[in-house]
């Protein structure tokens, strides 16, 4: 018998406000109620959400199907003509096909397994530098602390120097909006690129006054694609800023929202402190539990899927954050559990050929830090977070005020 197939535009599907202050504080029921109302589609402001893991899955094997929106955000947000919307328009996520993979394979070494293992040392000195600056003071903002982790680590791959990152994290809290399509943060977002690119530039031009000495870094290796021919001295400087936003929020925000899971789990949260193996089990679980990245398409030409026909032209959202937090492809699914035999895998860092580049860098970065803070901050408490950011894009707390116990570093 022939399915019929129904025009999602004629549907009657659930919505949600997803650009509410609300739903980014506590998406994860709204998702569940939509997914009650249709079992893998729902509406939003601007378009399409997908709501279903395999649903999720399945259209991302057709992503030659589906174009980037970056160039629509820049028309959504009035920005023609400026540098934010220029950069956005530009920068590697933004690219489709050969364009892409160009970008991505002067990268692709540097982020590898194997290589990140080699960066570990250089994390936990990073994290132990913070907390001996910030854990005299007995109480801050974890989610301003953590900010400074992921930056201060990258400056450190590039051989910049760290006195930077508090005029470099202004900024990249600015460009991490980007997504959120707010026109309210437009100014903000232009800012902070304008202020990314001055240092980007400063930071070649010293490099090309002064050769690095030691083992070539990131920097020398795309400053190396540039020597060559392979890179204009344009996409330089913007994948130089690329690779500081991106790994930015991501860290930052999963490293805080785990953060916040464990407050209010004493026990794990000392048990991370001393079982690195089980601290790994916690950050692949968050991960599973409720992350940080939604991403967006723009259907390329009519999709049709489970007797549904999306329209060629549409927005089509996909809360990768929250794909497996659903009891058809997990038990329990609002347990958190480090412990959870292995059930469905997260996709917290995408599909496709867009899968974050560095997510093995993140994780990394995550899995080192919490380990050294849980060992360092006895006790934590907090009243809980002060806000959250847009739930489209780059979500997270925005601002987690913590209290704790000092304790000396144990080897």
């Amino acid at each position: 018998m022939q399915q019929t197939v129904q025009q999602g535009q004629d549907l009657d599907l659930p919505y949600l406000e997803m650009e509410s202050d609300d739903f980014a504080a506590d998406p994860i029921p709204r998702i569940e109620r939509a997914r009650a109302q249709h079992p893998w589609l729902a509406r939003w402001v601007l378009g399409y959400v997908v709501t279903d893991y395999k649903a999720m899955r399945d259209l991302f094997a057709r992503e030659g199907e589906m174009g980037q929106l970056y160039d629509q955000i820049v028309d959504i947000m009035d920005a023609k003509g400026t540098r934010w919307g220029d950069f956005q328009k530009r920068h590697m996520l933004n690219q489709m096909g050969p364009s892409h993979k160009r970008y991505r394979d002067m990268l692709a070494a540097s982020f590898t397994p194997r290589r990140v293992n080699e960066l570990r040392p250089l994390m936990r000195e990073t994290i132990r530098d913070l907390l001996d600056e910030w854990a005299p003071k007995g109480a801050f903002d974890f989610e301003e602390f953590a900010s400074y982790y992921p930056i201060s680590v990258m400056c450190r791959m590039i051989g910049a120097d760290p006195s930077v990152v508090p005029g470099l994290r202004t900024a990249m809290e600015a460009i991490g909006l980007s997504t959120s399509m707010d026109k309210r943060w437009l100014p903000a977002m232009q800012e902070g690129v304008e202020r990314m690119e001055a240092f980007v530039v400063e930071l070649v031009a010293e490099r090309r006054a002064n050769p690095h000495a030691g083992e070539d870094d990131l920097l020398d290796l795309l400053m190396g694609y540039h020597a060559r021919g392979e890179l204009t001295e344009l996409e330089l400087v913007e994948m130089l800023i690329f690779l500081f936003v991106a790994g930015y929020d991501t860290s930052k925000n999963m490293t805080t929202l785990i953060m916040n899971l464990l407050l209010s789990r004493p026990e794990m949260y000392r048990k991370v402190g001393e079982d690195f193996d089980y601290g790994r089990r916690v950050v692949e679980e968050a991960l599973r539990y409720h992350s940080t990245t939604s991403t967006q398409r723009v259907l390329l030409e009519d999709m049709e899927y489970r007797g549904v026909l999306l329209e060629k032209g549409s927005i089509v959202w996909f809360p990768m954050s929250i794909a497996v937090h659903d009891d058809r492809y997990v038990s329990a699914p609002d347990t958190f559990d480090p412990d959870r035999k292995a059930e469905t895998k997260h996709i917290a860092f995408g599909l496709g050929p867009h899968i974050c580049l560095g997510q093995y860098l993140a994780q990394a970065l995550i899995q080192e830090g919490l380990h050294i803070i849980a060992g360092r901050l006895r006790n934590p408490r907090s009243p809980g977070p002060r806000g959250w950011r847009p739930f489209p894009g780059a979500w997270g707390i925005r601002g987690l005020p913590i209290e704790f116990d000092r304790a000396v570093e144990t080897a």
